[in-house]
C-alpha cells in the first residue's frame, strides 16, 4: 500500500504531459487537466484514509537502503497538506475553464499549474532536504512561467522580483544543506533527527538552522522579505493569483514545521525565540499593508502575510496545542484566501475592475457572489462559528498558556484590524451603490456555472470546517504529537527505533 505515495505526485506530472501534448487544442486540454485534478484529488483522498487507518508509512524509489536514495514519507501532517493541495487544484482547474484564455491554454497554463502541483506535493512527501531543495527548484520554474505568462510588463516587473528574492532563498537553502552535509554525514530526515545530537559545534549547527530559517520565511513571505509576494500577485490571471495565494506561501511554512521539529528542536532557544520576533512583525505589517490598500487582489495579498505570521507564531510557541493551531490555520487559510481570490475574479467581471472606489452595488446585484464573499472574507477576520475564529482562538490560546502576553495580544489586534479591512471590501463593493459609471454599464452579467461552482464548494467547506472543529482539530493534535516525538516517523524511515 505504501506505492500510493507516489500518486500525489506522478499524477500532475502525468496530467501536466497529456496537457502539454494537447495544447494546440484547448478544450482537450482543459478535458485532460479536469480528469486529472479529479484523479488527484481521489489518489489524494485514498492515501489520506490509508495513514489515518495505519499510521505513518515510507516508500523507497529505487529499493535503496535506508538513509540513501530518494525517500517519500507521508504522516499526518504531510498527508493533510497534499489533500488540501489537490482541493484547491481541482477548483482552480474548474474555474480556469472560463478564467484562462485559449491563448493562455495554449502557452501552457495546464502543463505548469500541473508541475507546480506535483512539485508542492513533493515538498510535502519528501523525506530528505536535498530533495525538498529540487522540488522547491521546479515550483520556483513553474510558477515563473505561470508569472509571466500573457507578457504584460507589470507581470514582468513581478516576476522580476519574485524571482530575484528566490533565488536568494535558493543560496541560502543549499549553502545550509553543504554545512549540515558536512556536520553529520547525511541528509534524510529521519536520520538527521538522530544525527544533529551529536554534533559538537553548537555555534556551527545554529548558523545552518539559521540559514534554513531565513530560506523558509523568504518562502513563506514573512518580515521583512515578504515584498515579493503584493508586487506580483495582483498581476496574473485570477485562477493563478488564487492558486499562488492558496499555496506556495504555505510549503515554506511547512518547511519551517517539518525541520523546526524534526532536526532542529535543541536550537529552539535562538531559533525559536527569533522567529516569534519576526512573526508578530509580520503580522503587523501585514495588517498594516493591506489597510493602505484600495484595490481588492492587493488587499488580499497583504493578508496572507500577516496570516502566515499567525502560523509561524503557532511554530515559534512550540507547543503541542501550538503547533495544532499551527496546522489549523494552514487548512483553514488555504481554503479561504484560495477562495476570496476566485472570489475577486467574479467581482471584476461583474463590477469591470477591482479599485473599490469605482465598483459597488454588489449586495443587491449579485447575491450568490455576496454569500461567496461573505463567508470566506468573515472567516478570514475570525467571525465564530467560521473556521478562522477557532485558528486564531487556538494559538492565542497557546501564547497565554506559556505566558507570551505581548504576542497574544498582537495576534488579537491584528484579528481586529483584518476585521476592519474585510468590512472595507464590504463596504465599497457590496454595501455602497454602485458608481455612476458602472451604472452605464451593463447591470444583467451572469456568472459561469464554471466560476460559481469552485468558489460556492469552498464556501460551504470553511462554513463546515467551522461548525465541525473537534474533528480537524483532534487531527491537528495527533499531527502535532507527531511532529514533537517523531519515532513512529523515524522508525517508518529508518526501519527501527532511534
Amino acid at each position: 500500500m505504501n506505492q500510493l505515495l507516489i500518486l500525489p505526485i506522478l499524477l500532475p506530472l502525468a496530467t501536466a504531459i497529456l496537457a502539454a501534448l494537447a495544447r494546440d487544442r484547448p478544450r482537450a486540454a482543459q478535458g485532460i487537466a479536469l480528469a486529472g485534478a479529479a484523479l488527484h484529488l481521489a489518489g489524494c483522498a485514498t492515501l489520506f484514509i490509508l495513514i489515518v487507518r495505519i499510521g505513518v508509512t515510507a516508500l523507497w524509489l529505487g529499493n535503496w537502503p535506508a538513509p540513501f536514495g530518494i525517500c517519500l514519507v507521508a504522516d499526518y501532517l504531510s498527508v493533510i497538506m497534499v489533500l488540501i493541495t489537490a482541493t484547491i487544484h481541482t477548483a482552480v482547474t474548474v474555474y480556469a475553464c472560463r478564467d484562462i484564455t485559449a491563448e493562455q491554454v495554449s502557452s501552457g497554463f495546464h502543463s505548469l499549474l500541473g508541475i507546480l502541483t506535483g512539485a508542492i506535493c513533493g515538498a510535502f512527501l519528501t523525506g530528505d532536504l536535498f530533495n525538498l531543495y529540487v522540488w522547491f527548484e521546479v515550483m520556483l520554474m513553474a510558477s515563473f512561467g505561470l508569472l509571466v505568462m500573457g507578457h504584460r510588463p507589470c507581470q514582468l516587473t513581478g516576476a522580476v522580483k519574485y524571482v530575484t528574492i528566490n533565488l536568494v532563498s535558493t543560496l541560502l537553502f543549499i549553502t545550509a544543506i553543504g554545512l549540515i552535509y558536512g556536520l553529520t554525514g547525511t541528509l534524510n530526515m529521519a536520520d538527521l533527527h538522530g544525527k544533529i545530537a551529536l554534533v559538537g559545534d553548537d555555534a556551527l549547527l545554529t548558523a545552518a538552522a539559521m540559514l534554513l530559517m531565513v530560506a523558509f520565511a523568504i518562502k513563506a513571505a514573512l518580515f521583512p522579505l515578504f515584498f515579493w509576494l503584493p508586487a506580483s500577485y495582483h498581476t496574473v490571471p485570477v485562477a493563478v493569483s488564487a492558486y499562488f495565494a492558496g499555496m506556495l506561501s504555505k510549503v515554506g511554512i511547512y518547511a519551517l514545521l517539518r525541520l523546526f521539529t524534526l532536526v532542529f528542536s535543541s536550537t529552539a532557544a535562538i531559533t525559536h525565540s527569533t522567529l516569534a520576533v519576526i512573526a508578530g512583525l509580520t503580522m503587523l505589517f501585514g495588517v498594516i499593508g493591506a489597510a493602505t490598500q484600495m484595490e481588492v487582489r492587493r488587499i488580499l495579498s497583504f493578508h496572507i502575510i500577516s496570516q502566515v505570521g499567525y502560523m509561524a507564531l503557532g511554530i515559534a510557541l512550540l507547543t503541542p496545542l501550538a503547533l495544532a493551531g499551527a496546522i489549523v490555520y494552514l487548512v483553514h487559510h488555504i481554503i479561504v484566501k484560495a477562495n476570496l481570490f476566485l472570489v475577486s475574479g467574479l467581482i471584476r467581471q461583474g463590477g469591470g475592475t477591482l479599485h473599490l472606489p469605482r465598483i459597488g452595488g454588489f449586495y443587491s446585484r449579485h447575491g450568490l457572489v455576496t454569500i461567496a464573499f461573505f463567508i470566506p472574507a468573515f472567516a478570514l477576520a475570525g467571525f465564530p462559528p467560521l473556521s478562522g475564529f477557532w485558528a486564531k482562538l487556538v494559538i492565542i490560546k497557546a501564547a497565554l498558556e506559556i505566558q507570551h502576553y505581548t504576542l497574544a495580544i498582537v495576534a488579537a489586534l491584528v484579528g481586529l484590524l483584518t476585521v476592519l479591512s474585510m468590512a472595507k471590501i464590504w463596504t465599497e463593493v457590496f454595501w455602497k451603490p454602485a458608481p455612476a459609471v458602472q451604472h452605464e454599464q451593463k447591470t444583467d452579467v451572469r456568472f459561469s456555472p464554471w466560476l460559481l461552482a469552485p468558489v460556492l464548494v469552498l464556501a460551504l467547506t470553511t462554513v463546515l470546517l467551522g461548525l465541525a472543529m473537534e474533528p480537524l482539530l483532534q487531527f491537528a493534535l495527533t499531527a502535532a504529537d507527531q511532529l514533537l516525538d517523531p519515532r513512529d516517523y523515524v522508525r517508518a524511515v529508518l526501519g527501527g527505533t532511534p
